[in-house]
């Protein structure tokens, strides 16, 4: 008998053809448009197709690269061994070491201190903040509003000190003065004063390779509500600023580019976030070799990835767990640097030893037990992720283009370029949440209608300020859900929780599909639902929801039955609480004819529909 173990798996089965699948699904779409069907057409400019196969590879020239090699494109590494970042807000020195210490223990190999004064700037405190922390095994990296400078030259004397090996200490400063100005609207000193520290940085760095003394933070644009296309151009963008303006000040493109670390917000766009990483290494590639670096290692993207909060709650917050264990699973599936899993109650509270400890621990279970850490770029050669990398690619590097056409980054920002780009996509994203295309479980669908947040959360923290303004118009850092969340806990304020009666009659089937449409659609809101199997008469519901003392009744029914149901529960409700009809049936202009003025169904704008009824029923 022939040895068949090295012949082709499919060997036996003739190959299928695009032309056969595309016949195929045309006639099970039984004259259906394909397009609108079937293509995703997504915020980042570009639509993606239900199938891809072999052919839509040809073209892309990087797919018999290695990880490890130019472009980058499957990792800067030939491992994919991560840092487990954890921050530490510096309001004590002595509780931020022992603090460190203990985290260190747990799992944690790189540090990020932020400092919540710059006066705790000392070398003193400096000395007492890393005492006993080996800089060859852990991270450092350092955030301050001001006194970068001084914190750089402190932390070099300390290594020196303390004999370090100067070429093994990896670390970052977050000095990003370009990212400041976008979020902020203006600088306390003059944009060429700061491009002069930030050279002063890279010179005062040399010495430590690994280190990074700037950063450019892309994650604002993703925590501003950006597309995905938007937080890499204009991250790019820049970082082109920076290196043009070291170069220009006599820094040689390797010592440029070398010193810019790249932090990114992740989203839970699982499959693109991988994508947007691939893409990311092989456009700064292209980037740097404009610069003619004389090693190609200058080329490497230096990446840390941080989980975002635009799509956080606080309602429901458990499920933000699920959000930033995929959101983890990108950034190192895509082969960040390190990562910085955030807390689940971070965006609305102090995080406690909890919610810590979780955070951590979603980023050692992928790294000990689903062995993420041992397989460097598993989606190469993934026909989808692909075709997602290339087209991000070319997406990201036109409106890099466009910037740069513009006269760089600086310059389309003061002309409000970048601000109205971000504008666009966030403000469809929020229509999309308002009408539930963008769904956010536990917040604008499947609301939990027993869980109550007003005595827990910070709400200073929890919503967004409008910025100042500025010499420049800044962009606005907020959470999607903000809006359903203030709605919400208006409801929670209120002296008396609105009740919301469920009349459900006639077909079965109808009356508890849009039974269950209009408890979940008025949950979001915080109302009380008060559910019913069925009545035998309009006029026993009605009377039902009297006693019950309902500020809202619910007709639940089919589109046939309204015709006269409706009418009938409207005139026996006599005013006494707001009605609505579930639905929208053929007969509407009739029912609105005789007084009955709501509707609710899935083509409502959620959002705005459940602010006129917190209005009608006098909730600030």
């Amino acid at each position: 008998m022939a040895d068949k173990s090295n012949q082709p798996l499919f060997n036996d089965f003739p190959p299928v053809s695009t032309e056969e699948w595309m016949a195929k699904i045309t006639a099970d779409l039984k004259g259906a448009d394909f397009d609108r069907k079937l293509v995703w057409k997504t915020n980042e400019g570009f639509n993606v197709r239900p199938f891809y196969r072999e052919e839509d590879l040809k073209g892309l020239d990087y797919l018999n690269t290695l990880p490890g090699e130019y472009p980058y494109v499957r990792g800067t590494k030939t491992d994919n061994q991560w840092l487990v970042r954890q921050d530490i807000k510096v309001d004590d020195v002595k509780a931020a070491h022992s603090k460190a210490q203990d985290i260190l223990n747990k799992g944690v190999n790189a540090l990020g201190f932020i400092f919540g004064s710059d006066a705790l700037i000392t070398k003193e405190n400096i000395s007492e903040l890393l005492k006993d922390i080996d800089p060859a095994k852990v991270e450092l990296n350092f955030s301050t509003a001001h006194g970068n400078k001084k914190l750089f030259s402190i932390l070099k004397e300390w290594l020196n000190e303390t004999h370090a090996d100067l070429k093994a200490v990896k670390g970052s400063l977050n000095f990003d003065p370009l990212g400041n100005l976008t979020i902020n609207g203006k600088a306390c000193v003059s944009v060429e004063e700061l491009y002069d520290n930030a050279a002063e940085l890279v010179k005062e760095g040399g010495e430590l390779p690994r280190f990074q003394p700037l950063t450019v933070n892309a994650k604002h644009f993703t925590n501003a509500g950006s597309s995905i296309v938007q937080e890499l151009g204009f991250g790019l963008a820049m970082a082109n600023e920076y290196m043009a303006q070291l170069t220009g000040k006599g820094i040689s493109a390797d010592d440029a580019a070398r010193s810019i670390r790249f932090n990114f917000g992740i989203g839970s766009n699982y499959f693109m976030e991988i994508a947007k990483l691939r893409a990311g290494r092989l456009l700064w590639a292209k980037i740097v070799d404009a610069y003619k670096p004389s090693d190609k290692g200058a080329n490497k993207m230096h990446t840390h990835c941080e989980t975002s909060e635009w799509n956080k709650t606080i309602y429901d917050p458990y499920v933000n767990m699920l959000r930033t264990q995929t959101e983890a699973m990108s950034a190192t599936i895509g082969g960040t640097d390190s990562l910085t899993v955030t807390p689940f109650d971070k965006v609305f509270r102090p995080t406690g030893d909890f919610s810590e400890r979780i955070a951590r621990n979603q980023q050692l279970l992928l790294k000990e037990e689903a062995y993420f850490g041992k397989i460097v770029d598993p989606s190469a050669g993934s026909y989808y992720i692909e075709n997602l990398t290339d087209s991000i690619a070319h997406e990201a590097w036109t409106l890099f283009l466009e910037v740069e056409n513009k006269g760089g980054y600086l310059e389309a920002l003061k002309a409000g370029f970048i601000q109205s780009k971000v504008k666009e996509i966030s403000g469809k994203r929020q229509k999309d949440l308002a009408r539930r295309k963008e769904v956010f479980l536990g917040t604008n669908q499947y609301p939990n209608n027993l869980e109550s947040v007003a005595s827990e959360i910070n709400e200073e923290q929890a919503f967004s300020a409008t910025p100042e303004a500025g010499d420049i118009e800044p962009i606005r850092l907020y959470r999607g859900a903000e809006e359903f969340e203030a709605l919400r806990l208006a409801t929670e304020k209120a002296p008396n929780r609105p009740k919301v009666f469920m009349l459900t009659y006639g077909n079965l089937a109808m009356r508890l599909a849009r039974s269950q449409f209009s408890g979940n659609f008025f949950g979001c809101a915080g109302y009380e639902i008060i559910d019913n199997l069925g009545f035998d008469t309009v006029e026993k519901g009605v009377e039902a929801a009297k006693e019950a003392k309902a500020d809202i009744v619910v007709l639940c029914s089919s589109d046939d039955e309204y015709a006269e149901a409706a009418p009938a529960a409207f005139k026996a409700l006599n005013g006494e609480a707001i009605f609505v009809v579930a639905g929208a049936p053929a007969c509407s202009d009739d029912l609105k004819a005789q007084g009955i003025e709501y509707f609710i169904n899935v083509r409502s704008n959620l959002l705005e529909t459940l602010q006129m009824f917190n209005k009608m029923l006098k909730i600030q």
